[in-house]
């Protein structure tokens, strides 16, 4: 009889196991249920398609998740925190600029930024003027710091290494497209630009500059001349040998351009007698030869045009009459002259 009592006992004692079983699975999976969702549920609030986080050179983690939430990427900032000290994340904070596309969670985000698997940045020249431009140009689209970068650009000793001084550096900066990653120094991001210059120069492109008896920064600076002319490509080679006439004769350029440069006054639309007075080593009006440096980036076309440049005897040219954006071009000045008037008629005529 006891044995049947003790049998009838755990019978009904199982259930209960039974029941506490259950519950227990429940609870673990739930806990699964929440560990995997704030791990690998989505965290990031409701921004575009995409979202781009900078992560600046020795910034900390704590600096990392205040930025996160301040620029509104990441919706829950504690399970963020949780996930990136389970992945060591605050031990390996690294510099970039990161793409973060809504819907990431938080394992794929302090994955990304623990690999430091960056966005490229593809930084695109065009023309630039002034140093003041080029630095503006590379510290809005870099980390790179623009106190670093002005002070090398404006030393003789570190430019001598690239064959360019404190007024011909802008030779060295070829308009084109780059590839950086977004922590890239100053002087990182000056010597690939410099290096992209290097490419362009080619022997055989040394070997025209050199029979039309100018330098590498010579073409560049009457390139640059050149570019402020005219956008008119199938013209600049003319427009190049006139000056290029100019400058074998002795004759001084005269070129407009390089008046604008001295002033600093890129929107001056007439050159008047008053502007042609002012002193300075760019003013072509009052010096002979080329300017100092170049008063823009000239673009890869216009130094193929100058590399290209025509034999003529051409040595002026003023805007046509027909309005059409290109130039006559003269011999003689009598001829200038001729073509002068005739715009300047063409001007009376529309009342300008």
């Amino acid at each position: 009889m006891a044995k049947k009592s003790k049998s009838k006992q755990k019978k009904q004692k199982s259930p209960w196991v039974k029941r506490l079983l259950v519950a227990l699975c429940c609870l673990a999976a739930g806990v699964l249920v929440y560990v995997g969702y704030r791990t690998f549920g989505p965290n990031t609030k409701a921004f575009g398609d995409n979202k781009f986080f900078y992560v600046r050179t020795g910034s900390t983690y704590s600096a990392v998740l205040e930025g996160l939430e301040e620029q509104e990427i990441i919706r829950s900032r504690s399970s963020f925190d949780w996930v990136a000290r389970e992945l060591s994340y605050p031990q390996h904070v690294k510099a970039g600029k990161y793409k973060i596309t809504r819907g990431m969670s938080n394992f794929e985000i302090v994955k990304l930024l623990r690999s430091g698997r960056q966005t490229p940045v593809i930084l695109t020249i065009t023309k630039l003027r002034t140093k003041k431009d080029f630095i503006h140009k590379i510290c809005a689209n870099l980390e790179a710091d623009s106190a670093t970068l002005l002070a090398l650009i404006n030393d003789q000793v570190y430019l001598r290494q690239f064959n360019v001084d404190t007024n011909t550096v802008m030779c060295a900066v070829l308009p084109n497209s780059y590839e950086f990653y977004w922590n890239t120094s100053a002087e990182s991001a000056f010597k690939k630009i410099e290096e992209g210059r290097e490419e362009f120069w080619t022997e055989a492109r040394k070997e025209s500059a050199k029979h039309l008896g100018l330098t590498i920064n010579q073409v560049t600076i009457l390139a640059s001349i050149v570019e402020e002319e005219s956008n008119k490509n199938d013209e600049k080679p003319l427009i190049s040998s006139v000056y290029l006439n100019r400058f074998r004769k002795g004759m001084r350029l005269q070129a407009d351009p390089t008046v604008k440069f001295a002033l600093q006054d890129f929107g001056l639309r007439r050159i008047r007698e008053v502007h042609l007075l002012f002193d300075s080593p760019y003013n072509t009006y009052r010096n002979e030869g080329l300017p100092p440096g170049p008063i823009c980036t000239p673009s890869i076309k216009t130094l193929e045009a100058v590399l290209n440049t025509p034999e003529t005897d051409y040595l002026y040219f003023c805007a046509k009459w027909d309005f059409s954006g290109y130039h006559a071009f003269a011999a003689t000045y009598e001829e200038h002259m001729k073509n002068a008037r005739a715009y300047q008629a063409a001007l009376n005529a529309r009342g300008i």
